[in-house]
């Protein structure tokens, strides 16, 4: 029984060493989903910069604008560019002809991609982005080398190239250590990051809308716990009072 113990208590830590391993690198994102302003922009980031060629089709519409407090109108203007239905998905505008001469298939839906690789991972892959004229499109991911897409936030950003150290020692290819911008975009460092956050936080919420209802009901069922076991006791207490 105690070599069994060791054994799994073995296991666990060398499964938390790949992991922390796995997971090395990535920048706290910081989101809030009770922050319903960061909501609100993310969605309007997402909407214009990646909706073009990624659906969150488990998300609707109607959902968004419940969710966010936005009206039906400001949705549909302002969120909406695949001429969709109010309380229809989110779809991708992007045909899938297109996608697939361009990309080789049709990008992933990003429903639930926050859930799968996490909040952090989201923020940092959306920062990690560098010129690299050897890839197809251009760009490279130093976060997920050999990403088959560009650089989406480009222009918010600016041009970011890769800073190379010492090659790697088993395949001789360059390794890529650091990252700087060499041509600003139309936001400064702090202004980017905070519209990396939004999206991401908005990828969170897109992953478990219920998230939001579920976080402002826990007050009221621990509340009502306490209330409970307080009201037991007194019921307990009155019970056991005559009995010796």
């Amino acid at each position: 029984m105690f070599i069994r113990l060791a054994t799994f208590a073995a296991g666990l830590l060398v499964s938390a060493s790949a992991f922390a391993a796995t997971e090395g690198g990535l920048q706290h994102a910081g989101v809030d989903l009770g922050d319903q302003g960061s909501l609100q922009r993310g969605a309007k980031l997402y909407m214009n910069y990646c909706s073009g060629c990624h659906s969150l089709k488990y998300l609707r519409y109607s959902r968004i604008a419940e969710d966010l407090g936005l009206t039906e109108d400001e949705v549909m203007e302002n969120l909406n560019f695949t001429g969709a239905k109010f309380g229809e998905q989110v779809q991708v505008a992007m045909p899938e002809a297109h996608a697939t001469e361009w990309f080789g298939k049709m990008p992933p839906d990003l429903s639930l991609i926050a859930r799968s690789r996490g909040s952090d991972w989201v923020y940092t892959y959306l920062k990690s982005f560098y010129l690299d004229e050897s890839r197809p499109l251009g760009w490279n991911n130093k976060l997920f080398p050999n990403a088959s897409m560009p650089n989406p936030l480009w222009q918010l950003q600016g041009m970011q190239h890769a800073v190379y150290g010492e090659p790697d020692a088993a395949t001789g290819d360059p390794v890529v250590v650091g990252l700087e911008v060499t041509q600003p975009g139309s936001l400064d460092p702090q202004a980017f990051d905070q519209s990396v956050r939004d999206i991401t936080t908005f990828l969170e919420y897109a992953g478990e809308p219920a998230a939001l209802k579920r976080q402002s009901m826990g007050v009221w069922v621990v509340l009502f716990l306490a209330l409970l076991t307080f009201l037991l006791y007194l019921v307990k207490t009155e019970y056991w009072r005559d009995v010796k």
